[in-house]
């Protein structure tokens, strides 16, 4: 884990931006829980934004798709869009594991 002034627990802190109880909306929390509850259990903090109740909140993380997961910390800020099924993808989009290769 990243162990950093602005983050000295090595703990993630996630963004998952939404809109509404859509299936793809569901879909991306559930993945992301269940990534998080095997390869970050005890590590994380999940934050989700539903843009269809504040929408003005896309601004400050640049979102453009939805779903969008957004890693805040440990640095570097990350973005993944999509209903985060592909957990390999996530996996390195989190900077937990190297992609040996992209398809």
């Amino acid at each position: 884990m990243n162990n950093t002034p602005e983050n000295p627990e090595g703990t993630y802190l996630l963004r998952l931006y939404v809109s509404g109880n859509t299936t793809k909306s569901i879909t991306a929390f559930a993945n992301l829980k269940k990534i998080c509850e095997t390869h970050l259990k005890g590590k994380y903090t999940i934050e989700v934004v539903d843009l269809s109740v504040n929408p003005q909140l896309a601004k400050s993380d640049q979102i453009i798709a939805l779903p969008t997961l957004v890693k805040q910390l440990p640095p570097p800020l990350k973005k993944i869009i999509g209903d985060l099924s592909n957990t390999e993808r996530v996996l390195a989009g989190l900077d937990i594991i190297e992609l040996n290769s992209f398809v």
